[in-house]
């Protein structure tokens, strides 16, 4: 008995049947000298499942990769059939605050592991680029013509490529979405070290430094999906919304949450559908 990995079609005189995979099939067939019948059985077997992508996790401004991978394990326990989620950190330290205000509660998805709030003090905290070269600071909402460290910044992403990968897509939260919109921009301009399929922005928002305007003159052709909570007091809406409207055929999901990456029921199908679209069977 000969086990089959494929679907066949099965024919005896004028009755022809498909077999489905994990089906059990007979067929007849005759011996020379003869013609008494032989039953032949066999087990169809199911397809192999598809590969898990890997995808590169690039954290907010004051966090880094141990805190971001901390706050998105509600994300890599739902994904984990289809993504392995892999972490890297900025090189540029973010300085202490002077005067580090008190912090309200954190929300019960905050609790669970796969949110975070903006300006929470992080030990070891980094960011990808400061919008204040002089105190090494970063304020998304800022209209400025300075940056410092992004050159860093994308070189320690290029390195990561190269060490952790080969990569499926890019995931990137607050000001590292910022970020990973600006290396999308730079792999459609053809810059051989950033080498990925797809990118995910939660939270995302154009920079509004004068420094980083040539990032969106051209629409973005990598495909995208783009989330971003209703009740954000971080980083808006609408700077979310924005962003998207930089690439080609964006894939937008909204949450009626804050600054967080969500994972809830509503949100969980979305992301699977959307890496579905770039799992090799």
């Amino acid at each position: 008995m000969t086990p089959l990995n494929r679907e066949v079609m099965v024919w005896g005189g004028s009755d022809c049947r498909h077999c489905a995979p994990g089906s059990w099939l007979s067929s007849r067939t005759a011996l020379a000298g003869g013609t008494r019948p032989v039953i032949v059985a066999a087990r169809v077997m199911a397809p192999p499942p598809a590969p898990v992508l890997r995808l590169l996790c690039v954290h907010g401004y004051r966090q880094n990769e141990r805190a971001f991978r901390e706050r998105t394990g509600a994300l890599r326990k739902a994904l984990r059939k289809r993504a392995e989620l892999l972490y890297v950190s900025s090189p540029l330290r973010v300085p202490p605050p002077r005067e580090a205000p008190a912090l309200p509660p954190p929300p019960a998805t905050a609790a669970a592991g796969d949110g975070t709030r903006a300006g929470e003090a992080e030990e070891d905290a980094c960011g990808w680029w400061f919008s204040n070269p002089d105190e090494d600071s970063f304020n998304a909402l800022d209209h400025v013509a300075t940056s410092k460290g992004l050159e860093e910044s994308l070189e320690t992403i290029s390195k990561a490529m190269v060490e952790l990968g080969p990569f499926d897509g890019i995931l990137g939260f607050s000001q590292g979405a910022a970020l990973v919109s600006m290396i999308c921009a730079l792999k459609q301009q053809g810059d051989p070290r950033f080498q990925f399929d797809f990118a995910i922005l939660v939270a995302g928002f154009r920079s509004r430094s004068k420094l980083h305007s040539h990032f969106y003159q051209e629409p973005i052709a990598v495909p995208s999906l783009h989330v971003f909570g209703e009740t954000d007091q971080v980083i808006p809406g609408e700077m979310s919304q924005e962003l998207s409207t930089s690439f080609v055929d964006p894939v937008v999901l909204t949450h009626p949450g804050g600054h967080f990456v969500p994972i809830s029921a509503p949100q969980k199908p979305v992301y699977l559908e959307f890496l579905e679209r770039f799992q090799k069977k």
